[in-house]
């Protein structure tokens, strides 16, 4: 571990242990929230969806323009800051809810904050990073992220299990208790991002960032490669519905936050050999196998008959995204110039976002089944994402992403 340190800048030490604190404060309240708009609220799915999906495409059409912004001022600490302050101050207002449309937009709050601080927080991340060791800073952070969201899902399952004994269904006591211990966290990680981490100066001399965020002058790879990326999250709706799918096979509300632990204690634990691994094997072939395992977890989801085939597939699912989310992050910076990396990470951000308001409206109304899909019932999403995942390794191997002599 000593020598994993040596390779990383304080910045990214720092930023990720940012993260280890915001994230326990979203998975103590976001990853809970759909039990709490189900149970409490009565909401149906496609109205969970329809949530779910409009908070990430307003978070993706900000990350654009704080991505670019952060290129023309080259200040990417305060705009990380102002993200992730607006989060922090937006989340503990969950504890007055009483209706969707309020968590809605409590919701939409929050994700105009990540949408703030991603794309500038991830091309700092970049900017800190020597070349030859750019997956290992990205997989290093995305560990600490989830070794974050570990801690709050523990919490939150500590919580709700004291609370609510075995009850099946979340209730509303229990979900304002979560929210008002999950603020501490997050007023700590915006405390620690303003007093631990400075803004880089650019790489390039002379050469500025676009002067206005847009879908010209990039490179075969990054096209090819955001166009992969838009179909793979068609079929990847809200984890939401992994939530719901897992009571489904009845796994009582408090089991169901234990579930997540397992998922990030994979993810923790294979990011940062994976970010490493794509450093030497390359980019490329760690993506398309983390789409493969996608791919298989979700079609264990939709075959899926009993509660203890939720536990083994949300252990792999982790692996997936061990794998998979550091790893696109430091392609992206290999793909594009330095002084275009907070507009890349924006328009990547975008590319994921704004595919999550059809892909989480499909699997809504997938779920409740319709036109072929009729009477497949939890399973259809889950079918629909896998074969969504299968087109976008097709994408990859037909662009010609793969390349046995180079590693990117």
């Amino acid at each position: 571990m000593s020598g994993v340190r040596r390779q990383l800048s304080r910045n990214v030490v720092v930023l990720g242990f940012v993260s280890f604190l915001n994230d326990i404060s979203s998975e103590m309240t976001l990853t809970i929230l759909p039990l709490f708009l189900a149970n409490v609220l009565g909401v149906r799915t496609p109205i969970i969806g329809l949530i779910e999906g409009v908070a990430e495409t307003t978070a993706s059409l900000t990350k654009i323009y704080a991505g670019w912004l952060s290129d023309r001022v080259r200040r990417r600490k305060a705009l990380a800051l102002t993200g992730y302050g607006l989060s922090a101050l937006s989340k503990p207002l969950l504890y007055f809810a009483n209706s969707w449309l309020v968590v809605g937009l409590i919701r939409f709050a929050d994700r105009v904050g990540k949408g703030i601080r991603t794309a500038p927080r991830d091309a700092l991340i970049a900017d800190s990073t020597a070349g030859e060791h750019r997956g290992l800073s990205f997989g290093f952070h995305r560990a600490l992220d989830t070794a974050g969201a570990v801690v709050g899902l523990a919490t939150a399952a500590a919580i709700v299990f004291f609370s609510q004994k075995g009850a099946l269904a979340l209730e509303r006591s229990t979900f304002q208790r979560l929210v008002l211990i999950a603020a501490i966290p997050g007023f700590l990680a915006v405390f620690l991002l303003m007093l631990g981490v400075r803004d880089i100066a650019p790489r390039t001399v002379g050469r500025e960032a676009p002067p206005r965020p847009t879908l010209r002058g990039w490179n075969r790879r990054f096209y090819i490669f955001l166009l992969a990326v838009i179909l793979f999250t068609l079929g990847n709706s809200a984890d939401a519905f992994l939530i719901l799918r897992a009571q489904t096979l009845g796994i009582a509300a408090a089991w169901v936050a234990l579930l997540l632990v397992v998922q990030n204690i994979t993810y923790t634990l294979v990011a940062t050999p994976a970010g490493a691994l794509s450093d030497r094997w390359g980019r490329y072939r760690l993506i398309i196998t983390a789409w493969g395992i996608y791919a298989l977890v979700y079609l264990g989801f939709a075959f899926a008959r009993a509660a203890w085939h939720a536990w083994v597939l949300f252990a792999v699912y982790g692996v997936y995204y061990g794998i998979g989310e550091g790893v696109s992050k430091a392609l992206v910076a290999d793909v594009v110039a330095p002084e275009k990396w907070g507009t890349a990470y924006g328009l990547y951000h975008a590319a994921v976002g704004l595919t999550a308001l059809p892909a989480s409206l499909i699997a809504g109304v997938l779920w409740q089944g319709i036109g072929p899909w009729t009477g497949l019932g939890p399973a259809a999403p889950f079918l629909f994402g896998a074969l969504m995942a299968a087109a976008a390794i097709i994408v990859l191997l037909g662009g010609n992403l793969v390349s046995r002599r180079t590693v990117i």
